[in-house]
């Protein structure tokens, strides 16, 4: 059979009929936990279906972003582990699902990330500058070039090769990081250290002997970041990475990030460089992200950053940084729409600082964690690229299956 031309409506069910029932408990999946080339989503919390106000799917389902910047950024996944196996979530989300005996819904997935079809569902977006969505009716036209379904199948299956292998080397991720900060949790919230048993504890501040209440700023050097001047364009589209808060959600390193300097425009400010494992936390807007740098890079002024004067102070501080959020949150406040933590208020935050020889043994007992996770960050970034280079090729049949 061969590859027919056809239109998008024509061959997805878009949006397709989801039957919940108002007042019953479903998976929730909200715009923010979608990811840019990660393939599944899973919801983190259920809600109660009130009969309205959110888009609808099922297990396999399409999620994808109508809304600008979310489009523009990628944001598009395949829903799975439902509860019940049904779901729903953000009004902003078009939903796609194939057709039973037309199409595959893990080829639709991978036919949207498409960049051709992408950028004519940019092109559709109408509304108020900022807030603009993609034209539903708009999109449904566009032309798909269509194999059989055998052919759609295969294409899929070696597509979904590279995600599951990202997806299980995610979760390997996320055990690796929820055991290291339970040994910080041990270690540091409820004083299990090694030798614990044999150490003394100040009656008064009922901390271990020697170790100390101070502040961020004693732990190393606070750097807030700087956006060099974007009239510049020799400024912009270097090698050096520039970290923004979105670029921190997915994972405990950031390896890639949207926009990148040049070396003139990082010496601008050279002071604003962050070596490899410093701790960055957003302190603006969205606040309490965390992230570990890769490599040299520098950030923009939304985030605060820490330059630890010790090697051995760095994922002591992270595992204390994650838990900031709530503190962060009601530092910036304010009475304000959007939370600030600037310098001097976060570089004043206490933090507990312990013996110099309990912190080089934490180092040694969880630095392996960390360096697997970075691993594991490197081999699904090479995924990725592998799979995003075939996937144009298997679409418009340079390599034919």
């Amino acid at each position: 059979m061969s590859w027919i031309k056809t239109q998008f409506k024509d061959v997805v069910q878009f949006p397709p009929k989801v039957p919940l029932e108002k007042g019953e408990l479903y998976s929730f999946i909200p715009m923010e936990d979608l990811s840019s080339g990660i393939k599944y989503v899973s919801p983190k919390t259920e809600k109660t279906w009130n009969g309205s106000g959110g888009a609808k799917f099922e297990e396999g389902d399409t999620l994808f972003a109508r809304i600008t910047p979310c489009l523009q950024n990628g944001k598009i996944s395949q829903a799975k582990n439902l509860k019940n196996g049904k779901g729903f979530g953000s009004t902003e989300y078009f939903i796609f699902r194939g057709i039973e005996g037309v199409s595959d819904s893990d080829f639709i997935y991978y036919f949207s990330l498409n960049e051709e079809f992408k950028k004519y569902a940019i092109g559709s977006m109408v509304g108020a500058s900022g807030r603009q969505r993609a034209d539903q009716k708009f999109v449904g036209e566009f032309e798909i070039n269509l194999p059989p379904l055998p052919t759609q199948k295969r294409i899929a299956s070696i597509l979904s090769a590279y995600d599951d292998s990202i997806e299980n080397n995610l979760k390997r991720i996320k055990l690796l990081e929820e055991t290291a900060q339970n040994i910080y949790k041990e270690w540091f919230v409820h004083f299990r250290f090694p030798n614990y048993e044999h150490t003394a504890f100040d009656a008064e501040s009922g901390l271990p002997v020697g170790w100390e209440m101070k502040t961020i700023n004693d732990f190393g050097k606070v750097i807030t970041g700087k956006t060099p001047s974007t009239a510049n364009a020799n400024f912009y589209g270097g090698n050096i990475p520039f970290v923004k808060t979105p670029d921190m959600h997915d994972a405990p390193y950031v390896l890639e990030t949207n926009i990148s300097l040049t070396n003139e425009g990082a010496e601008t400010q050279n002071n604003k460089y962050l070596p490899k494992n410093s701790v960055m936390v957003s302190c603006i807007g969205t606040a309490g992200v965390v992230s570990l740098t890769s490599e040299s890079c520098q950030t923009n002024q939304q985030i605060n950053s820490v330059k630890f004067d010790e090697e051995y102070k760095s994922f002591y501080f992270y595992g204390f940084a994650r838990g900031l959020k709530s503190l962060l949150e009601g530092l910036g406040s304010n009475g304000a729409t959007m939370v600030n933590v600037n310098k001097s208020k976060f570089e004043n935050i206490p933090l507990l600082v312990p013996n110099t020889d309990i912190l080089i043994k934490y180092d040694k007992c969880i630095k392996s964690f960390f360096e697997q996770v970075l691993v594991l960050q490197q081999h699904n970034q090479k995924l990725k690229e592998a799979r995003d280079i075939l996937l144009p090729r298997l679409m418009n049949r340079t390599i034919e299956v």
